[in-house]
């Protein structure tokens, strides 16, 4: 490791002698100057880690210097020393940018604690840069295309006002990303970015969440707790997942955008923020509003600005720098050497549906990294579904399920009722491609569990050419050769009825199997 390099300006030889010696016994690397020029110049050349300046000097004096080693490098450490040190020649150096001052004559103890001092001080300084390059690089948007060039501007006209942002697009296409820049390059970068994801948290305990709680307000309250508004507070909360927030949460969020104030659940005082908000969906929200899920007032108060992030698919010449991209994160993440890809490869991973988006991208990019033996990705190399001819065309190399004939489309009768059949018949036919487990069918078409569970909910259909049914966790088999219908209730083949089970602290809620049912896991 190599020594710390500490830089001495100081036109009194004795002091330079004294200071050497007791650094190089220290462990450290000494550099002299017996000017001010001189010292910047060394500055300049010698890169040194830290400076102790002396304030008098023949020519240009030690607070004229500071200020040109300062806009040199802001980060280097400099400590002042004087032998006619004042309160205010101490207050004026600090202004400029001084780590310490120390009055002479001092004690060598006491110039090595501020010099331990100053050292550490630039190293956190450094890994807290490092680590703020390092998560800039994850959260960095990469393409060229059209469309996403049209959101990063609408972004680069966003970010620097306080304006609310409502961000739309498919489940993995990058919203997260999107809020991270406008927060990035708002003025409120220096402070906190806190995100929530609403469609992850309980309807019972996303208000404590958001608003926080004073101790005792509920059961199981055993202390006080600030809520996501207040800690984002002179920053910017991500509210992910708007779209499934309860109508009475909605409500209260409204109250934070119009009034700017927060009440803790079991409080009767309202605590003022100052916060701003950028929202996310992957619903329509408007359509939302049709159907009494969502609030008009709210959607307003949130799409001052809307910025829709288009799907994959419609920007195909982002698939090669973003496999580049990702390629060259995932080898230094798991420690192997760099691969190359071919273009034969990079053609196909451009011709696939991405149905999940750049999160499938990336989670196909790390397989391949680590799975594949030879230094090079050929074709050969990529997943099954990503090079099949039936993937480029037939939406994400999964099979589709059967598009309705015209005279069945004609019967829907509206646009939404055949896109509710189309949705339906999409998600029937990932459930059986995947065994009807729920989770790995969620990773698939890149949604939340949550959602999946919702739609499933609201469609209350599942396929009845399965003879298991599997409710939390108990598995309940139907004779392979029993009547059709429900003998005990008389039921008709074919007729809903519905089988409930509390969705509480992680169990699931399967509405509406068959009669003859479907195993459903988790």
């Amino acid at each position: 490791m190599p020594k710390p390099r500490i830089l001495v300006i100081d036109d009194e030889a004795p002091i330079r002698d004294s200071l050497k010696m007791t650094l190089e016994y220290e462990g450290y690397e000494f550099i002299g100057a017996a000017t001010g020029q001189e010292g910047l110049a060394l500055a300049e050349r010698e890169a040194p880690d830290m400076v102790l300046l002396d304030v008098k000097m023949p020519g240009m004096d030690g607070l004229e210097v500071l200020e040109r080693l300062r806009n040199m490098n802001e980060t280097l450490p400099v400590v002042v020393v004087s032998g006619h040190g004042t309160i205010s020649t101490a207050v004026e150096a600090t202004k400029k940018g001084a780590f310490d001052f120390i009055e002479k004559p001092f004690p060598s103890e006491r110039v090595l604690v501020s010099l331990r001092n100053a050292l550490d001080s630039r190293q956190l300084r450094d890994e807290n840069r490092s680590l703020k390059k390092a998560v800039e690089i994850r959260h960095q948007m990469i393409g060229e295309s059209a469309g996403l060039k049209q959101a990063m501007a609408a972004v680069g006209r966003a970010a620097p006002t306080n304006a609310t942002v409502l961000i739309t697009g498919e489940s993995g296409v990058g919203k997260e990303l999107v809020a991270r820049t406008i927060h990035r390059n708002s003025l409120r970068s220096r402070e906190r970015f806190v995100q929530v994801n609403c469609a992850a948290i309980p309807e019972e305990l996303i208000e404590s969440e958001l608003f926080g709680h004073e101790k005792g307000s509920f059961t199981g309250a055993t202390e006080k707790q600030v809520g996501k508004f207040e800690q984002a507070d002179r920053g910017t909360i991500f509210l992910d997942e708007v779209g499934d927030m309860s109508a009475k949460t909605q409500a209260k969020v409204l109250r934070v955008l119009q009034e700017g104030e927060v009440e803790r659940l079991g409080s009767a005082r309202t605590v003022k923020v100052d916060v701003r908000v950028i929202a996310a969906t992957n619903k329509n929200l408007e359509e939302e509003i049709e159907r009494g899920h969502f609030r008009e007032d709210l959607y307003f108060r949130l799409a001052v600005i809307p910025i829709h992030v288009p799907p994959l698919r419609e920007r195909p010449d982002d698939v090669a720098p973003l496999v580049r991209h990702y390629m060259d994160y995932f080898s230094r993440e798991n420690n192997v050497r760099p691969k190359r890809i071919t273009q034969a490869a990079l053609d196909a991973l451009a011709r696939y549906r991405w149905r999940g988006n750049i999160r499938e991208l990336r989670n196909t990019v790390e397989r391949m990294i680590i799975m594949t033996g030879s230094d090079t990705i050929d074709l050969a190399d990529l997943p099954e579904t990503v090079r099949s001819p039936a993937a480029w065309s037939g939406g994400g190399g999964l099979a589709s399920p059967k598009q309705p004939s015209d005279s069945e489309a004609a019967k829907m009768g509206t646009l939404r009722e055949f896109k509710e059949n189309a949705e339906r018949m999409f998600l029937v036919g990932k459930l059986r491609e995947n065994g009807w487990n729920i989770s790995k069918t969620a990773e698939v078409i890149g949604t939340p569990r949550s959602n999946l569970y919702k739609k499933l909910e609201q469609y209350r259909s599942e396929p009845d050419d399965r003879r298991r049914v599997q409710i939390r966790g108990r598995k309940v088999r139907t004779p392979q050769g029993s009547a059709p219908g429900n003998a005990r209730s008389g039921q008709p083949e074919g007729q809903w009825h519905r089988k409930h089970t509390a969705r509480r602290r992680g169990q699931i809620s399967i509405f509406a199997q068959r009669t003859v049912g479907a195993k459903i896991e988790i």
